[in-house]
């Protein structure tokens, strides 16, 4: 039996009770397939008075995903995106050569208690789509193809393909991600669907491959294999992600992701300068930190 490489990140505070677990990137793994950064926030109920809100900051050479399991947050950006994404919708914003974007509470919601729980993931860019144009696509939960199996499992493809549907989200690379939600004590086998592959309960303990897995833990597959999933008594829910490996080792630094350390010493200098596109309506912008090379 090989031995699952286990990521359990590290945690930090992002606001007052807010915390986040970074999976990726990690010493063990960098990536795995197109995925270079994995975050993960909350459960959690935040108090009326806590400031959840980032304010502008910029990307190149990456794709942002954000995907909630509850709650919701307001997307701004420098190309007059203003979206609300709520819990089973997919926001898929390509940074390309350069976009400024933030995220905050709702109106709605703004001064109230509430929960807030979700993921957000980077995926890497091919290297001759580095300097594409910035793009943003939002594709509600109802648009995302789900699939129910007779052995109590429920699938959602978040992206990708996968059991012989696709969904709508359009991504530079091969890039898969599920939602997976597996009935108590059913034993299921997920096939090898993309060349890597890896595993995250946001909140369940399960077994992969006969091997206990903590929930908020990764488990990397080897490559071109699948597992054999079996949840406890709770059931589980958790995501699947992966893809092509990367055509080359990618460089990151701050929010920059490139090929080619210059093109990100270049980013920080104009983020630095104020050369980014601006987002309509807004004025605050984070700093980056001390650019060393």
């Amino acid at each position: 039996m090989t031995e699952l490489l286990r990521l359990s990140g590290r945690v930090s505070d992002l606001a007052e009770g807010l915390t986040v677990r970074r999976i990726l990137p990690s010493a063990a793994r960098r990536a795995v397939g197109p995925f270079v950064f994995f975050d993960h926030f909350g459960p959690v109920t935040l108090q009326a008075s806590t400031d959840s809100d980032v304010g502008g900051h910029p990307h190149i050479g990456l794709a942002t995903v954000s995907y909630l399991f509850e709650g919701s947050l307001l997307h701004r950006d420098s190309l007059g995106t203003v979206q609300t994404i709520t819990p089973g919708a997919i926001n898929w914003m390509t940074a390309g050569r350069g976009i400024v974007h933030s995220e905050r509470v709702t109106d709605a919601q703004r001064g109230k208690s509430r929960r807030l729980h979700g993921l957000q993931l980077w995926v890497a860019l091919p290297p001759a789509r580095e300097t594409c144009d910035p793009a943003f696509q939002h594709v509600p939960a109802a648009d995302l193809p789900t699939l129910e199996q007779n052995d109590g499992i429920l699938i959602r493809v978040l992206v990708g393909a996968a059991f012989g549907v696709q969904s709508p989200v359009l991504t530079a690379s091969p890039t898969l991600y599920l939602d997976l939600q597996l009935a108590a004590h059913r034993e299921w086998t997920l096939p090898p669907l993309a060349a890597e592959m890896a595993l995250y309960s946001p909140e369940h303990s399960l077994q992969v491959n006969g091997q206990a897995m903590a929930a908020q833990e990764m488990a990397v597959l080897p490559t071109h294999s699948g597992a054999t999933l079996r949840p406890g008594p709770r059931g589980a829910r958790l995501v699947v992600i992966g893809g092509a490996p990367l055509a080359q080792p990618v460089r990151m630094w701050w929010n920059f992701v490139a090929s080619d350390r210059e093109r990100i010493a270049e980013a920080a200098r104009r983020w630095a300068d104020g050369g980014f596109a601006t987002i309509p309506g807004e004025i605050d912008r984070i700093a980056a930190p001390p650019w060393r090379g």
